[in-house]
């Protein structure tokens, strides 16, 4: 089980860091993903990280993780309105990062990002 917290209403220009609680799954040894959807859009992917990384920086945001909490985070700065979208989290038990979000197995339940301009 995943549960993701830390959206909110920001301001353009401004940071949120979410984070996503992990249970019942022996997490230090999944890859973890952040996906997005806004909207009217698809869900898209943002960041990823493997299961032996503790950090890697996409842009804007930076993920991370914390194997001894079972909590992955996504740091996003200079957020922009654009970035507006319910944020997932994902996990899934075998292979590397990547884009498809059919290929993670579990997924928490979601958290409303809203960036003001």
């Amino acid at each position: 089980q995943l549960q993701a917290s830390g959206g909110g209403l920001v301001q353009a220009g401004g940071s949120l860091r979410l984070s996503c609680a992990a249970s019942g799954l022996t997490f230090s040894t999944y890859t973890m993903g952040w996906f997005r959807q806004a909207p009217g859009k698809e869900r898209e992917f943002v960041s990823g990280i493997s299961w032996n990384v503790g950090r890697a920086v996409t842009g804007r945001f930076t993920i991370s993780r914390d194997n001894a909490k079972n909590t992955v985070y996504l740091q996003m700065n200079s957020l922009k309105p654009e970035d507006t979208a319910v944020y997932y989290c994902a996990a899934k038990s075998f292979g590397s990062v990547d884009a498809i979000s059919s290929t993670y197995n579990y997924w928490g339940q979601g958290t409303q990002v809203t960036v003001s301009s």
